[in-house]
């Protein structure tokens, strides 16, 4: 197999490969272009996303600066916003459905390395998908561990770090994250409440 195959795979691999070395230099420059692009230059943003991810959706948005390892293994849904500063180490898939909001300094890592110090320095390394289903909100400073699913609906709170599946329509915070409680009707209602109040005051 070759190393990019087994990287995807789960497998470990050497990322000292060459097709890898040549897939990262290529994204750190499509990464230093967008970085360095004027804020208000849109299209030209767009543009340079649409090449550098795997593959995007409608109204996907990410603040500047951005960072991630390849980026043709990130798929985002529709109407994703990401603030600064935020990470996405993609040696594994990274999956991110509709409607997902995160907040600056949010890290999605699916890199990770042998426990045994002897193997992890022969510079073998491995990746776990990470997915993140549709309307979920991720607070900022949170970190993302390989492995993990983030449930529909999910709020987490900032500053958290995830290390197992969080169950839908939950809200959760900690380190490591845990589930508070479940999101319920009485909280529909009272933002409903807070939104109409708001428009009347337009």
């Amino acid at each position: 197999m070759k190393e990019i195959e087994k990287m995807l795979s789960g497998m470990l691999y050497q990322a000292s490969d060459e097709t890898l070395s040549k897939m990262r230099d290529q994204a750190k420059n499509l990464m230093y272009d967008y970085n360095h692009l004027r804020p208000s230059d849109h299209h030209q943003k767009d543009k340079l996303l649409s090449e550098l991810l795997g593959s995007k959706g409608h109204d996907v948005y990410m603040n500047q600066p951005i960072y991630v390892d390849y980026g043709k293994h990130i798929y985002i849904g529709d109407h994703f916003f990401s603030n600064y500063d935020c990470t996405f180490l993609d040696v594994a898939k990274i999956t991110i459905g509709n409607n997902v909001m995160f907040g600056p300094k949010v890290s999605l890592l699916t890199a990770t390395h042998p426990l045994d110090k002897k193997v992890r320095n022969e510079q073998y390394e491995y990746g776990l998908p990470i997915t993140i289903k549709d309307d979920v909100w991720i607070g900022g400073n949170v970190v993302v561990n390989p492995g993990v699913t983030i449930g529909s609906g999910v709020v987490i709170g900032s500053g958290s770090v995830v290390t197992k599946d969080l169950p839908d329509d939950t809200l959760c915070y900690g380190n490591p994250c845990r589930v508070i409680r479940k999101l319920t009707h009485e909280d529909k209602v009272y933002w409903e409440a807070q939104k109409a109040l708001s428009l009347k005051n337009k």
